[in-house]
């Protein structure tokens, strides 16, 4: 596996860093104490800068104005952007965006995409991705109590979703509803595109998550959708492919989480060093100074080697032969990264003591969202018994082999 990286992904990625160091960390202090409504001029400045620069849209094909960035190299660049909670959204490959993109590139019809991809891709709206249900556990997205009835040439949408992220201010929600209640449980859900001006589309409330409400793009919202109807064309995808679609998206999906964890931890690391060599301690003396802040740093730095060269495995994997030769990996990235990331900002966290509790910094801000990394996109504990029985199953049928011929498993 190469994983060398060419003179101009090289390139792209020193732009970017000194982009992400030098225009975007300095907004984080609004960012953190500002409704998002009232930066939102000066992060659509950055974003104007942003495709000035031709950086726009890295993983977006160049057809839908993007830079059409292999997955391995993407991920690259979703290591740097993610240092920043701006990042992904000032270069235009933000979630649930992104993702969306993908779909309506994929499954969409040519007047879907004329009317919800291109603007979406170019930045000039935003949209949302209706799945997780209040009462219904995420991990088992073919529970689902959301409903979408064909009414003539409509169909009829009712249910409760909520952590629709991104919902306050978008255009349109993707929303996954039941349509074939009969059918096999893979089968039963289709993808359903939902202009958010429509009537019965009710934003109820932006949910707090640890105190914060959040509102604009950075938000996730509780939706009610009360006999909310919309055209049969609607449809995204086949009828009873809103699971299948799902999964394909999550593979590549994963990557971008996960190499946006990384850059949580390159920051975290980074604001742990710089304060280790700067905080007095005593008179000659500071925290780097102590045994157990540089055990702190060496575990952490160790840590986010092995994470990074185990999810850049893995993309070059799914880039070259397909994510469903991987799916293992896939699993493997999800809850080692996000247990690396959870653990990493902890120590940064407990070197800066009282500061790091404070929004003075952005590890608080870390601590309270990033948490989540290991309950969406799947809780931890799923992936965990996903890889365990896919591990199990070859020793498993050897065992019934030599139980049959009553022989011993060595």
């Amino acid at each position: 596996m190469d994983f060398s990286v060419g003179e101009e992904t090289r390139v792209v990625l020193e732009l970017m860093e000194r982009f992400v160091r030098d225009e975007i960390v300095p907004l984080e202090t609004a960012f953190l104490t500002k409704p998002f409504r009232e930066i939102e001029p000066e992060v659509e400045r950055l974003r104007a800068k942003v495709r000035q620069m031709g950086l726009w849209a890295p993983a977006q094909p160049a057809e839908l104005g993007g830079m059409g960035l292999p997955l391995t190299d993407f991920a690259l660049v979703s290591e740097v952007l993610g240092q920043s909670p701006l990042g992904h959204y000032v270069f235009g490959c933000h979630a649930p965006d992104a993702g969306n993109i993908e779909i309506l590139h994929e499954h969409g019809t040519p007047e879907q995409r004329r009317r919800w991809l291109e603007p979406l891709a170019r930045g000039e709206i935003r949209s949302c991705f209706s799945m997780t249900e209040v009462e219904l556990p995420g991990s088992n997205p073919t529970m689902m109590d959301t409903t979408a009835v064909l009414d003539g040439d409509s169909w009829v949408i009712n249910g409760q979703k909520w952590y629709t992220t991104a919902a306050d201010g978008a255009a349109f929600a993707i929303v996954m509803a039941v349509t074939d209640p009969e059918a096999p449980p893979h089968e039963r859900a289709s993808m359903i595109i939902v202009p958010t001006d429509t009537p019965g589309f009710d934003l109820v409330r932006n949910i707090a998550v640890m105190g914060h409400a959040g509102d604009g793009w950075f938000s996730h919202a509780e939706i009610l959708y009360h006999s909310c109807r919309v055209p049969r064309e609607n449809l995204l995808g086949p009828r009873g492919a809103g699971f299948r679609i799902a999964q394909e998206r999550l593979g590549p999906g994963r990557i971008h989480h996960t190499m946006r964890w990384l850059g949580v931890c390159r920051r975290a690391l980074d604001l742990m060093c710089k304060r280790a060599v700067t905080r007095p301690i005593a008179p000659g003396q500071v925290l780097a100074d102590r045994e157990i802040v540089q055990a702190w740093i060496a575990e952490s730095a160790a840590e986010i080697e092995a994470a990074r060269a185990l999810t850049l495995q893995t993309a070059w994997r799914i880039e070259h032969e397909g994510w469903r030769a991987v799916r293992q990996e896939i699993s493997m990235i999800k809850f080692v990264v996000a247990n690396v990331m959870q653990r990493v900002v902890d120590r940064a966290l407990q070197l800066f003591g009282g500061l790091g509790m404070t929004d003075d910094t952005i590890l608080a801000f870390f601590h309270r969202h990033e948490r989540a990394a290991r309950i969406y996109d799947g809780a931890d504990e799923v992936h965990k018994l996903s890889l365990a029985r896919r591990i199990l199953k070859p020793y498993r049928a050897v065992a019934e082999e030599l139980k049959e011929g009553n022989r011993v498993f060595r």
